[in-house]
């Protein structure tokens, strides 16, 4: 109808007419394209301030508003999208295979040495092979996961990890989540290609913050930030990257034209360029200064934001670094100094044990106090049956203890010669649950031992309370001190007795008054507006989180509909395999959880997906199997994904005779490329799809 209208002004109308009625209507247009780019323009500066300067001069919830304006104008005018928009630091998904990428410059590791007569050979060897002055660079041994950052015109376009030192995979639209890397570079006199390298990172506070997270939902715990870091770089959902807030710094620049011939230079210039280049490098000129430099942060590091594990030494000139050359395995102008890991060797006293909301029962050395790395130590983890039966423990023996990366006390090792005839007996880990005394078990191919007596066990009791009432669950204002006390009184036994609590009960408690005795009643009588996926959440089944229960609820958008639910039906979701599937069957299994869900559904909890998201299911999709792959400018992957789900189509990871299409976004997968063509899949873009759910 409106091209209709087009045509007939233009062909029929006067001109005056025509420019009257079309002239208001580009004006706003470019009105809100000026908008939208002086909002793209004024985020990215902020971002510098916040993430590079660590000066914000704007508030988090006035950056907020102005992103969320942002995300609105692009989402109602998506002809105004832009990939490089500060919108998409969010994330955007990518195919679940990584392609592999063959690195320009190969990645080659560096030698190590943990002795300054080793360092001091290297800086002879270096006087001897130049036969002239020259300079290194001392710089921080960050630990954390390698990268390799590529720039066309200025602009971000390959991230690609170490992989082999030859070949690594690309995850760039994970490192696109990092907002301390510039996806599109500051100032100007960039070269028109280089590439730049450096090392991914979780900070300190956030490597805490995710295994808090981790330890309530009773999953293992990284051992250092290095492995979270790593880990968090290969996951497939760059939106789950972008929350756990990975950090980067940069520390060499390659390429035909760069600003210098001084590696120090270049990094100088690489930070006016928005890079985030570390202020503690140091250019040395004589042995003495690398040793101070040494010595220096090997005390300092303790006070860093993020995890450091020696000291990378460099010659400055790239022309002497081209003249020294390489071994086949490392440079010749560079060497990296380790520090020697912190350890103390102090006595076992006794093993605990601890019991979660899952039942699974974790062991715990109690040691002699020892000073480790600033902190005084008395408990470390020893995870599992295995890593006891692996250390040949006896009680009293005197155990090597480390802090893994600096931060989670473990016991490496024990002191086999210092054991005397007074030693205790042999550490075993326990056959019977230490709180309710219930036989443990083991389920086949996995490492924990859990109690089964879920509805007699105290802390898993108390633990499947205090899960309920998390923010993620049903935000019940209530802390484990609370449910303990209301355990102990005997009023609550499980999440449904919650909300038979009354005011005056909690006013017979110790330290209840009426006014918080209220409050709480009101919290949880807020609960009960708490959306159905949230409340299948706070259930606790084992294996159902956050991302779990919203598939869940979307696939049966009712309880009941869950509960007659079947093992095939529940892997036919998108990322349920067998094992969560069977959780769910055996949750519904034991007749007493069907009994407590009918009592939350008595009290008014909701048991159904709210009635807006019914409503805008369709069939049209019925039947139809997509294989999503690429990156999209109108709507994430998580959003398409939704949308098949919500027409009754079915999402798949992987290509095969029964997928009936596939949606391709920009950097589309090559081998489900390859495999589609083969296989005569028919291939659609993000308008294609759209009017199929049109």
């Amino acid at each position: 109808m409106a091209t209709k209208f087009y045509h007939f002004f233009w062909n029929y109308a006067p001109v005056s007419l025509f420019l009257h009625i079309i002239t208001p209507f580009l004006r706003v247009m470019n009105e809100i394209e000026s908008r939208i780019k002086a909002l793209r323009k004024e985020l990215e500066q902020h971002n510098y301030d916040y993430y590079m300067l660590s000066m914000p001069v704007i508030s988090d919830r006035l950056y907020d508003e102005k992103m969320r304006e942002l995300q609105d104008l692009e989402k109602q005018y998506p002809e105004y999208a832009d990939p490089d928009s500060p919108t998409q630091r969010v994330g955007s998904d990518l195919s679940k295979e990584f392609a592999q990428v063959t690195h320009r410059y190969p990645m080659l590791s560096l030698g190590n040495t943990y002795s300054k007569e080793e360092i001091a050979d290297f800086y002879e060897r270096i006087s001897r092979t130049l036969n002239e002055p020259f300079e290194i660079v001392a710089e921080l041994k960050y630990d954390g996961a390698s990268i390799s950052l590529i720039y066309e015109n200025g602009r971000l376009t390959q991230a690609v990890t170490r992989g082999d030192g030859v070949r690594g995979d690309d995850v760039t639209a994970n490192v696109r989540t990092i907002r301390t890397i510039p996806i599109k570079l500051m100032g100007e006199g960039y070269p028109a290609h280089f590439e730049i390298r450096g090392e991914i990172l979780l900070p300190w506070p956030e490597f805490e913050r995710l295994n808090r997270e981790r330890e309530e939902q009773e999953e293992p715990l990284f051992a250092n930030p290095r492995n979270a870091a790593s880990g968090t770089l290969k996951l497939l959902n760059p939106e789950m990257v972008a929350k756990r807030r990975l950090d980067a710094y940069l520390y060499y620049m390659l390429g035909e034209q760069l600003p210098s011939d001084e590696h120090f230079a270049n990094l100088q210039q690489a930070r006016a360029w928005g890079f985030k280049v570390s202020d503690a490098i140091r250019k040395c000129t004589s042995l003495q200064e690398v040793f101070d430099y040494i010595d220096y942060w090997d005390n300092e590091r303790k006070n860093l934001p993020v995890a450091i594990d020696g000291i990378v030494l460099k010659v400055n000139s790239l022309r002497q670094q081209r003249a020294m050359g390489y071994t086949s395995k490392t440079p010749r102008w560079a060497i990296s100094y380790k520090f020697q890991a912190e350890k103390a060797v102090t006595r076992l006293n006794s093993v605990s044990y601890q019991v979660g909301r899952t039942g699974v029962v974790t062991p715990v050395a109690n040691l002699e106090p020892v000073l480790l790395a600033g902190t005084t130590v008395k408990r470390a983890s020893l995870h599992n049956a295995d890593i006891i039966s692996g250390l040949d423990l006896y009680i009293g023996d005197q155990v090597f203890v480390e802090k893994g990366g600096e931060i989670i006390p473990k016991i490496t090792g024990v002191d086999v010669e210092a054991r005397t005839i007074l030693i205790g007996a042999k550490v075993k880990f326990i056959d019977k649950c230490p709180e309710c005394g219930s036989q443990l078990v083991r389920i086949e191919g996995e490492a924990a031992f859990y109690c089964p007596n879920e509805w007699q066990c105290p802390p898993q009791i108390k633990g499947k309370i205090e899960h309920f009432v998390t923010r993620k669950a049903m935000n019940i204002n209530m802390g484990p001190e609370t449910v303990d006390d209301l355990y102990n009184a005997g009023y609550v036994r499980n999440v449904a007795d919650l909300y038979a609590l009354t005011a005056s009960d909690l006013m017979k408690l110790e330290r209840w008054a009426e006014k918080s005795a209220q409050n709480l009643i009101d919290s949880i009588e807020a609960s009960k507006q708490v959306p159905y996926e949230r409340v299948l959440f706070g259930l606790g089944i084992r294996f159902v989180g956050e991302t779990v229960a919203k598939r869940l609820a979307n696939a049966f958008p009712s309880m009941p509909q869950l509960e007659k639910s079947t093992l095939a039906s529940l892997m036919e979701i998108n990322d349920i395999g067998e094992r969560i599937a069977q959780s769910v069957i055996d949750y519904f299994a034991d007749e007493r959880h069907p009994e407590l869900v009918g009592r939350l559904q008595q009290y008014g909890l909701q048991m159904n997906l709210r009635e807006e998201v019914i409503s805008k299911r369709t069939d049209k999709l019925k039947n139809l199997t997509f294989v999503i792959s690429g990156v999209f400018a109108l709507h994430s992957r998580d959003e398409y994904k939704a949308m098949i789900e919500q027409h009754g189509g079915k999402n798949s990871g992987s290509v095969s005779g029964g997928t009936d299409y596939v949606l391709a976004g920009e950097n589309m997968g090559p081998a489900k490329l390859e495999k589609a063509n083969k296989l005569g899949i028919k291939i659609i873009n993000e308008e294609d799809f759209l009017k199929l759910i049109e």
